[in-house]
């Protein structure tokens, strides 16, 4: 287990996540059919030509969701009780097939529950697409999560 415990969180800290991936049509495709959205503009080369991008773009919610991926091992891997919610999501920027993207999540906020025993997290998480020179930012969003703290994750 590598993720924090709720009292490890800091407000304003910024977390630099390490892992980065680069997104393959494959990656994309089986995302698509996973999720049984065939929009042409994720999936037919023909068809995304004649977009404003000239070429399929990688599903926005799979950027989302690989971003979510890449940032447990620094957060939440083994010390979540669960995912709350998931707000204010931006893709200001297209994602290609071959972009290497990078993540860093910001805590925002942080705050007990109730009953003391956990804690609440959000985190405002930004994805960057390295492989061009400015590192434009392709997704934001705010992810919040349910926390143990240290004392209470045994029982």
């Amino acid at each position: 287990m590598t993720g924090r415990y709720y009292e490890e969180f800091e407000v304003d800290e910024t977390i630099e996540h390490e892992r980065r991936r680069t997104i393959t049509e494959s990656d994309n495709q089986r995302f698509c059919d996973m999720t049984m959205n065939q929009q042409p503009l994720h999936l037919d080369a023909d068809f995304a030509a004649d977009t404003d991008f000239g070429e399929r773009l990688v599903n926005g919610l799979y950027t989302m969701s690989l971003a979510v991926g890449i940032t447990i091992p620094e957060t939440t891997d083994g010390t979540i009780v669960a995912n709350l919610s998931y707000n204010n999501v931006e893709h200001p920027e297209p994602v290609f097939h071959g972009d290497t993207i990078r993540v860093q999540s910001t805590v925002t906020d942080k705050r007990e529950t109730s009953d003391g025993e956990r804690g609440i997290v959000t985190m405002h998480v930004e994805v960057f697409k390295v492989n061009e020179p400015d590192e434009p930012l392709v997704c934001e969003f705010d992810r919040t999560a349910l926390s143990l703290k240290r004392e209470h994750a045994e029982e």
